[in-house]
């Protein structure tokens, strides 16, 4: 869970031990696997039209762009505890939400930064204008957003609990 305020990321610390792990990853055996595989391609000749020795050294700049990503993201994150269930939404927790008040037309969603999205549940920012409307409302509350088309939908907040991993 995370939640972002003032350049700080907040995340418990379940969240900041996988990101952790996956530094440590990245920065050890995947270091040492892409330039085995740079290298094995560098023997086979000419680099300009080795296919593999480009995707090896593309695949090496990703990973080293994550690297410095977690390395950022884990230097300014405080470590505490999942939010409280008090009916109010806020990052770390499960939202679900029915869009112009229709029961029917329901969305459950977590409210957290990219970093802990994961497969299980849609992820949503604070920052993003859906994360920004219903951030701070109350169970039964309305919240209002504005769509990538400049138009504004309202949604209810019909429940906000804390994400269980």
């Amino acid at each position: 869970m995370t939640q972002t305020s003032d350049n700080v990321t907040w995340l418990t610390q379940e969240a900041y031990d996988q990101l952790k792990a996956e530094l440590e990853y990245l920065s050890g055996p995947a270091r040492t696997e892409i330039a085995m595989k740079i290298a094995a391609a560098r023997e086979e000749g000419d680099l300009r039209e080795n296919g593999g020795y480009h995707a090896a050294k593309e695949e090496q700049g990703k990973q080293e762009l994550r690297v410095r990503q977690l390395t950022q993201l884990l230097e300014a994150a405080k470590v505490g505890e999942a939010p409280a269930a008090t009916g109010v939404v806020a990052p770390g927790m499960v939202v679900t939400i029915a869009f112009d008040g229709d029961p029917d037309d329901t969305l459950d969603f977590l409210l957290a930064s990219r970093e802990y999205a994961s497969s299980d549940i849609e992820t949503y920012s604070p920052q993003s204008p859906l994360g920004t409307g219903v951030n701070g409302k109350k169970i039964g509350e309305d919240a209002e957003y504005e769509l990538p088309n400049g138009k504004k939908a309202k949604v209810r907040i019909l429940e906000a609990k804390p994400y269980q991993a």
